[in-house]
């Protein structure tokens, strides 16, 4: 059977549509949204466990020092949290594996929730934030960054 040709671009668009695709993580409301940082608070290390899964080293890759490029898995317990950190010169990518996490950061004016799936690129001046778990179930993200070597192992990078 021939379908015509507006039914079949309509039937492809809506399968385009459906398919499975990256989600970014939750944003800040725009109504929120700062376009200056604020200061965040001092948030300690609470029960968060890291665990380094990959490293590439980068020295000497298209004129790059001795930076490396860290993939880890870090679970946050129940009422655990990431401290503050900054990710001024040090690009960051996480994806949410499993469970709900709130993020406070320097541009927005309120916390930010981030759900299973979704991903959030962390990278710029000011960029600073910390994120907690108020659920009552461990959180688990992948997080990707690049770090020198003397960073490798600091819980805030």
């Amino acid at each position: 059977m021939r379908f015509p040709v507006p039914l079949a671009f309509l039937a492809l668009a809506g399968l385009l549509a459906a398919a499975p695709r990256p989600a970014l993580a939750g944003g800040c409301p725009e109504e929120h949204t700062l376009t200056r940082p604020r200061a965040v608070e001092d948030a300690p290390d609470v029960a968060t466990l890291r665990e380094i899964l990959a490293v590439v080293p980068l020295k000497g890759w298209r004129g790059t020092g001795d930076l490396f490029l860290r993939t880890r898995r870090l679970i946050i317990l129940p009422g655990g949290i990431v401290p503050t950190h900054s990710h001024d010169d040090r690009p960051s990518i996480v994806t949410i594996i499993s469970g709900e996490i709130i993020e406070h950061s320097a541009f927005c004016a309120v916390p930010i929730l981030h759900r299973t799936g979704e991903t959030t690129p962390e990278f710029g001046p000011g960029h600073t934030h910390w994120w907690e778990n108020r659920s009552s179930h461990p959180v688990i993200i992948i997080s990707s960054d690049v770090v020198p070597n003397d960073m490798m192992d600091d819980p805030h990078m």
